[in-house]
């Protein structure tokens, strides 16, 4: 079942809000508990239309700031200065915190009513995307032709394909009415939406005009008379600049009479054509100037029976007859009249049963890098390690530290003088770190630790001497804390090397049982989908037995972190089309593997010798292998030797953007981790917490 939704537009005056409504309603039919968020609002002076239309109306008992992410303009200043990660990082944590507790989550988009309106666009599908959100667009046809309206909705869809988003269902609201079918019809034969739903709202004129209430809010306008009327529609606007004779003549329904406030002629003429049987009702009078009647004029206005509303301005007639025409009408959850014809000309025109199926039942497959970090930290703080970092006095680590403590992810001991450490704490102003610290020769463990290398090593040739030597050593210490259970993992390598940080394990920590070789993963965050390479950093040349167990090793890890493991054994031809030592060494791991995993992990789908291409591409494995369960399909990659692999994922990640996080070692007793010597703090908060959670797998917590 899914759980989200991510309603945008593809310009200003859509009609958004509305379609928000029948979608609200649609879904409590459905499911119990439906928040609604806003990524980006226009602004926080006051409460969004839009959050307080949906909140109020369905009775939404969500504090109104957990409700939306940033105002447009500080979205914008992140963007402007190229912190899009910071702002997209905090609208997923928002939107987390209302996952929490709800069974689905309906998001609405933007409003495109400022001059970023391409910002704007952009903006909609990075998010919809790193919230792995399908879309519903709505697009407006208000004033536009037939061939307009298809080749904007064309243009739209083909744009956020182009991004990788997900949509599912396109209706083009405020439509010409009479125009509906053949709209749909054009849409319904292009291949953008083959596999959407289409549907078509004719414009409804009294949704799209505002009440004399709003404009009284606007205008922030004084009401002289008629507080029970506001509610009417204003569906135009008249300047009264000439004499009441001719004035008379050019009243429509629902107008609204811009009028000077002295100008007693046209006021009174105005309240006696309202009382007449025979003339149009207007829906209000605006007096502008700050001039209001005499009192002789008050007097006789009191004594019309139904008091038409009468509001009043400061500003002078043109100005106040420009800042009415810029106006745009909103739903007010007060106004039951706009929100029940909302409601009922939505479910005319909308497949309610339909729509509603296709919603809940389609969960996007989108993970983009920003999700997948988020819940790398999100599964760690379920059951909190306890991680130890070796190389405590380097400020990415410090950095990350910070970021880890105040996220309340894990926790942390650093090994290192704690003078130094504490110092540059206060150099780099970070906040105060609750993390142990802990000086090797000074600790109270020092004499135990060393004695314990020196038992599981003297049949090594290892001195008492050469224990305490050696137990001097960092790397070597946090690893022993590992051992000795005062730490789950380990995480090294920001300015040590990789031997330094496998060695000190394979002496302490050693294999798993059944495991002959410690291997490694790269987790591959390309644009919408992660992926799973392994060993592209530790075993140069495995043979065939140690290829299968670094299969099964990477399935794993794939599950763990919750990415379905679909296993390609990679060579340079698929299927029985090659021959030779390399592609024979693939067939027999695959063999091998298939084997093991009918013991360890039944329903394993792993195919091998397969190219890259017939393992990723679904067009191409039509082609090579058909029948396959894995060609097109694959998730994790396991590369025949380190030249291959070590150069493929640099290849990707330089030529997709990908991020690449690892390496992830795998196959150890306990968790220990390397890192990049030119790794970003980023790097490290993602080694941390993926360390932490491997832990918790060891423990049987996952």
């Amino acid at each position: 079942m899914s759980d989200n939704l991510y309603i945008t537009s593809t310009e200003a005056r859509s009609g958004k809000s509305a379609v928000a409504l029948g979608i609200m309603e649609m879904l409590l039919r459905k499911i119990n508990k439906v928040a609604f968020f806003r990524p980006i609002i226009q602004d926080v002076s006051e409460p969004d239309d839009h959050i307080h239309l949906i909140s109020s109306y369905f009775g939404l008992r969500i504090p109104y700031d957990q409700m939306f992410g940033f105002t447009l303009n500080q979205a914008s200043n992140l963007v402007s200065v190229g912190k899009e990660s910071e702002l997209l990082e905090e609208i997923i944590k928002k939107y987390n915190r209302l996952k929490e507790d709800y069974d689905f989550v309906l998001c609405e988009g933007t409003d495109f009513v400022s001059s970023t309106a391409a910002l704007e666009f952009d903006i909609n599908a990075e998010i919809s995307k790193n919230l792995g959100s399908p879309i519903l667009l709505v697009a407006n046809a208000y004033g536009e032709s037939i061939e307009d309206t298809v080749r904007s909705v064309e243009l739209t869809l083909e744009s956020l394909d182009e991004k990788g988003c997900h949509t599912i269902a396109t209706i083009i609201n405020r439509i010409n009415p009479g125009d509906e079918e053949t709209v749909k019809t054009l849409l319904k034969g292009s291949d953008l939406t083959k596999q959407q739903l289409i549907y078509a709202i004719p414009d409804e004129e009294s949704l799209g005009k505002p009440t004399v209430g709003e404009i009284a809010k606007i205008l922030e306008a004084e009401v002289l008379y008629g507080e029970k009327q506001l509610n009417r529609h204003v569906y135009s606007f008249t300047v009264a600049a000439m004499q009441l004779q001719n004035f008379l003549t050019r009243i429509g329904y629902g107008s609204l009479i811009i009028v000077p406030g002295d100008r007693a002629d046209v006021i009174v003429g105005c309240l006696a054509a309202f009382s007449a049987a025979s003339k149009e009702k207007i829906s209000g009078i605006l007096l502008t100037g700050g001039l209001k009647p005499e009192k002789a004029i008050w007097e006789l206005i009191k004594g019309f029976p139904h008091m038409v509303p009468i509001l009043s301005v400061g500003e002078n007639t043109f100005p106040t007859a420009t800042n009415i025409n810029n106006i745009h009408a909103t739903i007010s959850p007060d106004d039951d009249r706009k929100v029940t014809r909302a409601l009922a000309v939505f479910e005319k025109n909308v497949d309610v049963a339909q729509l509603g199926e296709k919603v809940i039942t389609t969960r996007s497959t989108i993970v983009t890098p920003k999700m997948f970090e988020y819940g790398l930290l999100q599964k760690a703080k379920e059951d909190k390690q306890h991680i130890v970092l070796p190389e405590g006095e380097e400020e990415r680590i410090l950095r990350a530290t910070e970021t880890l403590l105040r996220r309340e992810a894990v926790d942390i001991t650093l090994i290192g003088k704690e003078t130094i450490i504490r110092e540059k704490i206060a150099q780099l102003g970070l906040g105060k770190i609750h993390a142990d610290i802990i000086d090797p020769v000074e600790s109270e463990f020092f004499a135990e630790y060393a004695q314990t290398y020196y038992d599981l090593r003297k049949h090594r040739g290892v001195t008492e001497e050469n224990a305490r030597d050696i137990m001097g050593d960092r790397t070597y210490f946090a690893t022993m804390m590992v051992y000795k259970g005062h730490a789950d993992g380990m995480v090294s390598g920001a300015v040590h090397s990789t031997a330094s940080t496998i060695r000190p394990a394979l002496e302490i920590i050693k294999t798993k049982p059944g495991f002959s070789i410690v291997s490694s993963v790269f987790f591959m965050c390309l644009g919408e989908k992660v992926l799973v390479y392994g060993d592209c950093a530790v075993n140069p040349d495995p043979d065939a037995n140690q290829l299968a167990e670094i299969a099964l090793s990477s399935a794993q890890t794939a599950r763990t972190f919750g990415i379905d493991p679909v296993v390609a054994m990679l060579s340079y031809s698929t299927g029985e089309s090659g021959k030779g030592a390399d592609v024979d060494k693939v067939r027999e791991a695959t063999r091998i593997a298939r084997e093991k995993a009918g013991e360890s992990f039944p329903g394993l789908k792993i195919e091998g010798p397969i190219q890259y291409d017939a393992a990723i591409d679904p067009s191409v494995a039509k082609t090579k292998m058909p029948d396959s369960e894995v060609a097109g399909k694959a998730t994790t990659f396991i590369f025949p030797d380190l030249n291959t692999g070590n150069n493929t994922y640099k290849a990707v990640q330089r030529a997709s953007g990908a991020v690449a996080i690892g390496p992830v070692l795998q196959g150890l007793k306990h968790p220990v981790n390397d890192l990049s010597r030119g790794c970003t703090v980023t790097d490290i908060v993602n080694t941390v917490a993926i360390t932490a959670i491997q832990a918790q797998f060891g423990k049987g917590l996952l």
